[in-house]
């Protein structure tokens, strides 16, 4: 590629949904209420765990990372895309798609290993519940949460360093509703070689470590269950982890479904995006309140406060 065919970018276009203006209200309707409910349901639970000192405990301080990390996901993507939709605007700088790219990459893989450490945790309750509270000390939580932060950033910031170093010719356009950094590869004129390598091999390397982890865990899990004896004493241990499941079958089963389809960059792609980056962190907090009556319990007191304020 010769000098003179590369350029300096200074904004993309990211296409969304539509490209029909009739369908602009609609869209704009339909993802400012699911980012309301999602931030809305995930700081409340944020704030019924924070006030009950009942629930400080590992599994609730996990549960109240994952909901503050959820948050942050959504709001990486969503805010951005409202704004275009209702500016009739399809474009973001250059500088806003890398820090979008960026901040993306670090909940997103924040939320991976929140699901494994919150796995760990499910099975040293169920597998060694004498010692609970000696392994799952504070320390450890706090250490386990620390380096889960560590390396989202770690690796993220090493994907952003190299998406500075590539240039990009005159096709701007990126055919999702958030700059996505496979599709921003695709743009590039420079070599995205070793980019490319760093992206399969190290969201391989956090995808299969961490599902393996959780995997190991409930296979653990399940084994224990199957040991106890009395009917009632299974459903109840099965109850402990009903909730953790269900939110890690939804997180892999979408964000599976992102990254192995070999129809990513459709419209399709776009919908199972959709359901991995906003439709997922909106339904964690219904998972977690629905079936605790822990968090039932803390949410009654906390909204029944802000009733008696009012």
């Amino acid at each position: 590629m010769k000098a003179g065919n590369q350029t300096c970018v200074l904004e993309f276009l990211l296409l969304g949904f539509s490209q029909d203006s009739e369908h602009q209200h609609a869209l704009f309707e339909l993802f400012l209420s699911m980012f309301v409910v999602t931030v809305l349901g995930n700081l409340l639970i944020i704030l019924a765990i924070s006030s009950d000192s009942h629930l400080h405990t590992p599994m609730y301080f996990f549960i109240s990372n994952l909901a503050f990390t959820d948050v942050c996901f959504t709001s990486t993507t969503v805010p951005k895309m409202l704004v275009n939709i209702q500016t009739q605007s399809k474009s973001i700088s250059y500088a806003g798609c890398t820090t979008q790219m960026y901040f993306f990459m670090v909940f997103g893989v924040m939320d991976t290993f929140l699901l494994t450490v919150m796995a760990y945790d499910r099975f040293v309750a169920i597998c060694h519940p004498l010692h609970y509270t000696v392994i799952m000390n504070p320390c450890l939580c706090g250490l386990l949460v620390l380096v889960s932060w560590f390396i989202s950033l770690l690796y993220s910031l090493i994907q952003s360093l190299l998406m500075l170093r590539l240039s990009f010719c005159t096709n701007w356009v990126i055919p999702h509703f958030y700059c996505e950094f496979s599709q921003v590869l695709t743009l590039a004129c420079s070599d995205t070689l070793i980019s490319y390598i760093l992206l399969y091999v190290v969201t391989g390397f956090l995808g299969i470590a961490p599902f393996s982890g959780i995997l190991f865990s409930y296979t653990c899990i399940v084994s224990s269950i199957l040991r106890i004896p009395s009917a009632h004493g299974k459903y109840k241990a099965f109850c402990t982890c009903a909730s953790h499941l269900s939110v890690v079958s939804l997180f892999y089963g979408t964000g599976l479904g992102v990254y192995l389809s070999s129809d990513s960059f459709s419209w399709r792609g776009m919908i199972a995006s959709v359901m991995y980056t906003v439709v997922t962190p909106m339904l964690n907090p219904f998972i977690y309140s629905l079936r605790n009556r822990d968090i039932k319990r803390a949410l009654q007191k906390v909204l029944g406060r802000t009733l008696c304020v009012q």
